[in-house]
């Protein structure tokens, strides 16, 4: 049976659907509602069960995804930045006429297709996007509550055993002409700290009850939150079958450029999930000034600061962090300290 490939230009409230056979030529395209339902309905009535269905990453593309393959359908999810560079070549740029090149990139196969997620990865990572979005909001006011005290010269310093509210609420005592402009600042960020403390309790229940999460905590530096970002990005350590390529798929390794005689790296490329990538820096920095157990990791790590910096190093470490924890988690078994760490 001859297969036929298909096109999805997916918005809000339509998507654009185009159909191509094997030699690119276009048997149909139209549009329809943005809803699995119908969308698999007219791929069948179209191009058959038979059928390659191509969609671009972006924010509705897990839902529809998953709901199209759980409705029988084949379905890849194609790099929007790869396809946004295929499409380029197009005169006009419409929903349909993006449609049908996704079917030729599909067709082609000049693609590189996206693993898509599943929703208890998504709910994971979305718990902790909530979190970091709060810890934001809360280190931006309480900077602007400072600012403003500074104005009037008054300066919550280090008022040792005193959380930043009291040591704010200590400044206030006397001054009624700056208090109703702090306060009701102040009030809120007690509330932002009492719903990202909600969002802790839950990020424990769930790192609790995740196994692969609890072996991975048993390399240093790495806590609840890193745990748990770097299992719901990676999902599955099946996915990669080298432990060296999960530093480039978290944006850890530097970009190269070669062209004939011309071959240099630059800096890291800072693809993938940025969370994931920031809490792995942070693990890199914790065992590098806070661990004091000896291991070989952090020797390595000062070796490198001593020869080329404290940054590249921290940056190296977390890459070589990323590669460590994959063959943890692959492995079954927990870090191990070396013979030094151990009867140190």
């Amino acid at each position: 049976m001859m297969t036929h490939f298909v096109g999805l230009d997916v918005s809000q409230k339509m998507t654009a659907i185009c159909v191509v056979d094997n030699a690119g030529r276009r048997l149909w395209r139209g549009q329809c509602p943005t809803a699995p339902e119908q969308i698999a309905a007219i791929v069948r009535r179209h191009a058959g069960d038979n059928s390659r269905i191509g969609i671009e990453t972006g924010a509705m593309t897990p839902w529809l995804v998953h709901e199209l393959r759980a409705l029988g359908l084949e379905v890849i999810c194609l790099d929007a930045r790869h396809a946004r560079a295929a499409l380029k070549m197009q005169i006009n740029k419409t929903d349909q006429n993006d449609a049908e090149g996704l079917a030729q990139i599909v067709r082609t196969g000049w693609f590189r297709s996206v693993h898509v997620k599943s929703f208890d990865s998504h709910r994971a990572r979305a718990l902790l996007g909530a979190r970091a979005q709060l810890v934001g909001m809360t280190t931006r006011l309480s900077n602007h509550i400072r600012g403003v005290l500074k104005t009037f010269g008054l300066l919550p310093g280090a008022m040792r055993g005193l959380r930043f509210d009291r040591k704010v609420e200590v400044l206030l005592e006397d001054r009624s002409d700056v208090a109703p402009i702090v306060r009701p600042m102040l009030v809120a960020w007690r509330q932002l700290r009492e719903q990202i403390s909600a969002f802790d309790k839950a990020i424990r229940v769930l790192v609790r009850s995740n196994s692969p999460c609890r072996l991975l905590m048993s390399a240093p530096g790495i806590g609840v939150l890193s745990a748990l970002a770097y299992v719901s990005t990676v999902e599955d350590p099946a996915r990669f079958s080298q432990s060296r390529s999960v530093g480039a798929h978290l944006g850890l390794t530097p970009r190269q450029y070669q062209s004939g005689d011309v071959d240099r790296s630059g800096r890291v490329s800072k693809c993938g999930d940025a969370l994931a990538r920031t809490l792995l820096y942070e693990a890199a920095v914790v065992i590098m000034t806070r661990v004091k157990k000896a291991s070989e990791l952090k020797d390595w790590a000062l070796a490198i600061a001593k020869r080329s910096g404290i940054g590249k190093a921290r940056v190296a470490l977390a890459r070589k962090l990323s590669v460590i924890l994959h063959s943890v988690w692959r492995s079954g078994k927990p870090f191990r300290w070396t013979e030094q760490a151990v009867t140190g």
